[in-house]
């Protein structure tokens, strides 16, 4: 674990602001727009390192959004939805299907899957002790995690299905970020309820560290939900794997829905 100092800890707000905005501009140089979406192109070992750097300066909150295929066909439905992105610290792949458009459109955009960052931060970067705060899951999975990690300051907050249409859930549940600061908030509601939340978060300005929209990824940290195998996740076919170990719940998202990436790119490029 990298061991920061916290030197801004006692700092004003307008301090805190700037230094998140000298530490937003140290991006790796290949930030681009993809789709109507502004990615940054950070490598999964430079992210884990930047994440890791922010959350450890205890500054005022920012957050992290992974988009995927599923976001993307999303944002063509529901437009209003892209000022989530917008306001995000950063935007990075999640997706190696939108890594191959990326690079058959001339774009560098490696995948930096949510599942890969969580799992990288609860391995090498979060100290058992430390408060680590989890929005989302059920009390088994974060009962897994906690003791798989041997964590003694995990804060975990379940709020209701419904979360989007349900504003006094929002509220509660920012506040519940807010009264429990950590380095590492992670948002494992599902999108776009959890980039709804984060941003209400950041918007209330009384939270510090990082929030990371990771999904699912909590759910495969405990294992109650399987990551494909790594050739399978190389050759583009981690949706293939994800649909048949659930197909009740991802036959739309994945034939119905997803395909609808491959229009929507075209459209794109003839944009350009």
């Amino acid at each position: 674990m990298t061991n920061l100092a916290f030197p801004h800890e006692k700092g004003s707000s307008a301090d805190l602001a700037e230094d998140t905005l000298l530490l937003d501009r140290r991006h790796d140089g290949r930030d681009q727009d993809f789709m109507g979406v502004h990615f940054s192109g950070f490598s999964p070992e430079s992210l884990l390192r930047r994440v890791e750097e922010i959350g450890s300066a205890k500054q005022a909150f920012v957050y992290l959004c992974t988009p995927n295929v599923d976001h993307l066909v999303r944002l063509e439905r529901e437009p209003t939805l892209l000022g989530l992105y917008e306001s995000a610290w950063a935007n990075v792949n999640d997706s190696r299907i939108l890594e191959t458009l990326a690079d058959l459109s001339g774009l560098s955009l490696p995948a930096c899957p949510g599942s890969d960052l969580t799992q990288a931060l609860f391995e090498t970067c979060i100290d058992p002790a430390e408060t680590v705060v989890v929005i989302g899951g059920t009390q088994d999975v974060i009962e897994t995690v906690r003791t798989r990690y041997g964590l003694t300051n995990l804060r975990w907050h379940e709020p209701p299905f419904g979360l989007r249409t349900n504003p006094a859930a929002m509220d509660e549940a920012a506040a519940f970020v807010a009264a429990n600061p950590a380095r590492f908030t992670f948002f494992c509601v599902g999108s776009p309820q959890q980039e709804i939340l984060a941003r209400l978060v950041q918007q209330e300005g009384k939270a510090i560290g990082i929030g990371l929209c990771v999904g699912a990824s909590i759910d495969f940290l405990s294992g109650t939900r399987k990551r494909a195998p790594k050739w399978m996740q190389q050759v583009r076919l981690e949706w293939l794997f994800r649909l048949l170990d659930e197909p009740q719940k991802l036959w739309r998202r994945y034939l119905v829905e997803g395909p609808k990436i491959f229009r929507i790119w075209m459209a794109w490029r003839k944009q350009r």
